[in-house]
């Protein structure tokens, strides 16, 4: 039996989700008050826990490429979304996932690359615009009590949705809802299907946010909504192994928010 154009795409192909490290806004949710989302950076403890997610795929790919591939190891590519904290967890990964001995790393034209002790496990690093986090609109940076009392019509309706397991589909007023971002995500498949077919990238890292990690997850494996809602926001710096259209789940657990952390983007 022929396989299923969903089928075709996921197998081949080995994605690490990685969420970033801890933020500003993880660290003091009130930094969402006088800072756009887009702008907001990783804690020092951020920078950390983005270097120990680095350090963990660094042993993983040695392990593996001694285990199954003789020492050999096909291109790796890293992505990330165009935030500044998703920028800032790729330089750590990419600082801490380095070689500790020299390797092959890729084949291009039948001619090998290698790659000298201290060196990336990366090819390259690109940033793709539709991986970037939910955008919450006018809602951004209010609390609960907040949204309710500036736009009770919009907040009832996004509370009508979630009281019936919805959420996923509650539209942010001038914003998206979590709907959108996996049919974002959906789109971004095609750059990724290209890097296998045209450039011979099975392998890739995927530095994103919460909820954009969970919806690519969702797209991919084609997860129904009920499945979203289920789905528990990823720890910081956390590890997702998607590979030949199976879901591992979390090979590297991260770390969570601070105690007494508030959040105030439900």
């Amino acid at each position: 039996m022929p396989l299923t154009r969903g089928e075709c795409y996921c197998l081949g192909m080995r994605i690490f989700l990685v969420r970033h490290g801890m933020s500003e806004s993880n660290a003091d949710w009130d930094v969402n008050r006088r800072k756009a989302d887009h702008a907001i950076e990783l804690t020092e403890d951020g920078r950390a826990q983005a270097r120990g997610a680095g350090e963990f795929l660094a042993r993983y790919f040695a392990e593996e490429a001694d285990r199954e591939r003789g020492g050999d190891m096909g291109p790796i590519r890293l992505w990330h979304s165009p935030y500044t904290r998703t920028r800032q967890t790729a330089d750590e990964l990419e600082r801490a996932c380095v070689l500790a001995r020299a390797r092959t790393l890729q084949r291009v034209d039948d001619e090998p690359i290698q790659r000298a002790k201290g060196g990336s496990w990366f090819l390259d690093r690109k940033e793709h615009f539709l991986l970037h986090e939910q955008q919450f609109g006018i809602f951004d940076g209010l609390s609960d009590d907040e949204r309710a009392e500036r736009y009770p019509a919009e907040w009832a309706h996004y509370q009508k949705c979630k009281a019936f397991e919805g959420k996923i589909w509650a539209r942010m007023p001038m914003g998206e809802s979590r709907m959108q971002v996996a049919a974002r995500m959906h789109q971004a498949f095609g750059t990724f299907q290209r890097d296998r077919h045209k450039h011979g990238v099975e392998t890739i890292v995927v530095v994103g946010h919460g909820t954009t990690n969970r919806a690519f997850t969702m797209a991919w494996m084609h997860y129904t909504p009920e499945w979203f809602e289920r789905e528990p926001n990823p720890k910081n710096a956390s590890v997702r192994l998607i590979e030949d259209g199976e879901d591992r789940g979390y090979i590297f657990a991260g770390f969570e928010n601070p105690p007494g952390y508030k959040h105030g983007k439900k």
